[in-house]
């Protein structure tokens, strides 16, 4: 143990991914625990398109805990970061009072500094708080020589963020436990579960949202009826039939859940008094174009999501991605976009037939659309450390 507490540096970087919720989450029944009115279930993002990196780093030679987003320094007092740090040097402890033989890699009273960096839009309804503090436990925990539940943890910093601590398909579990014990998150179905599974996230608007969801759903949980009939009476249901649509693999039925249960949460929003608009113009431009491209194939063949925000995201299958890019291509020409307008996965072009381009209004909106190819990972170890965002001396390698 001696010889590890002499190192003068201690640093670790991981990745999170984004996760998105097709059955909601909105509304606490616990603001200082978040805990949650009802259960909920996400998809997570692969990290290739959509992730956050943080380094976390330990040293007897900082002076006071530091903070940096993005590049620039931020408030490292923020109650849900202090939540985080709190509860991993707390499992720190306990795990190391058991032991004589104290392989800790460091002392628990060095002082932190985190960097972290996301490559989307913060705060434009792209779950950055989710990805953001799943990705700093994990940094943290592994910075701790912490192991096992961790997505409670992650839930003290953000609720969605339980649900980035695991890839694939998850669930979070309501709980019933005033001291949110159980109130945890864990795996439906891995990543690999559903191969031809696709996401594009279309992006109309990177700005930061007006209400955000924390706010939201306070106001939404003291004034919204439907949302208490919402999480008591529908989501029970509806989560069941979820997972059951996910095990079988039945696109049809996971489409229109989730396309029905987005619907219901921006009802909910519109059901809270004063109400909270999150959707724009351009978004219901596309739930009104998805509608009709299934119509045209008459069956459900692309399936739409809205978070807290106007940002449209598509689950399709494989075969679909090509045809349904090129009707949103011609939909919403990427004239203001330059090359930004298809991100990622090269989708392929597709000709469209007459009666579908018909049946297609053509707005003149702009789009950016980054095909995040399929469900992906939890959070990942980034073992080159060429690829820490602190440098030697724990400070920012590349400030914005």
């Amino acid at each position: 143990g001696a010889m590890a507490e002499e190192r003068a540096l201690a640093m670790v970087t991981c990745t999170a991914p984004v996760n998105i919720a097709v059955i909601k989450y909105w509304g606490k029944r616990d603001n200082d625990l978040i805990l949650p009115i009802n259960s909920s279930l996400s998809v997570t993002l692969h990290q290739d398109q959509l992730k956050t990196t943080t380094t976390a780093a330990a040293s007897r030679d900082f002076t006071e805990d530091r903070l940096w987003l993005n590049g620039e320094e931020a408030d490292v007092g923020h109650p849900r970061l202090q939540a985080c740090l709190r509860e991993v040097r707390r499992l720190a402890r306990k795990r190391r009072g058991g032991s004589a033989e104290d392989a800790a890699p460091l002392s628990l009273s060095y002082k932190i500094h985190i960097a972290t960096e996301n490559n989307f839009p913060t705060a434009a309804g792209l779950a950055s708080s989710a990805a953001g503090y799943a990705c700093l436990v994990s940094a943290l925990a592994r910075l701790y020589g912490v192991e096992g539940e961790l997505s409670e943890v992650a839930r003290r910093g953000s609720g969605s963020a339980c649900r980035s601590m695991f890839g694939g398909f998850v669930q979070w579990q309501r709980g019933e436990r005033p001291d949110g014990r159980d109130s945890l998150a864990h795996q439906v179905a891995p990543e690999t579960h559903w191969p031809e599974l696709r996401v594009l996230v279309l992006v109309v608007s990177g700005e930061k949202k007006q209400v955000g969801s924390t706010a939201g759903m306070q106001t939404s949980v003291a004034t919204s009826p439907l949302l208490k009939h919402r999480a008591e009476a529908v989501v029970p249901e509806r989560l069941a039939l979820m997972i059951r649509h996910i095990r079988e693999r039945d696109f049809e039925g996971f489409g229109q859940l989730a396309m029905q249960d987005s619907n219901q949460f921006h009802a909910t929003c519109l059901d809270t008094f004063p109400p909270i608009f999150y959707l724009n113009d351009l978004s219901r431009h596309i739930i009104a174009l998805a509608h009709r491209f299934n119509a045209h194939h008459g069956r459900t063949k692309v399936a739409y999501t809205f978070d807290a925000g106007p940002n449209a995201v598509i689950f399709t299958l494989a075969d679909t991605v090509a045809e349904f890019v090129e009707v949103v291509r011609r939909s919403f020409p990427p004239a203001a976009n330059g090359d930004q307008f298809v991100r990622g996965l090269p989708v392929g072009s597709a000709s469209l037939p007459e009666e579908l381009l018909a049946a297609v209004d053509l707005a003149t909106a702009a789009l950016n659309l980054s095909p995040a190819p399929q469900p992906g990972p939890g959070p990942q170890l980034v073992d080159d450390p060429s690829q820490h965002l602190l440098g030697e001396d724990g400070l920012p390698r590349r400030c914005a």
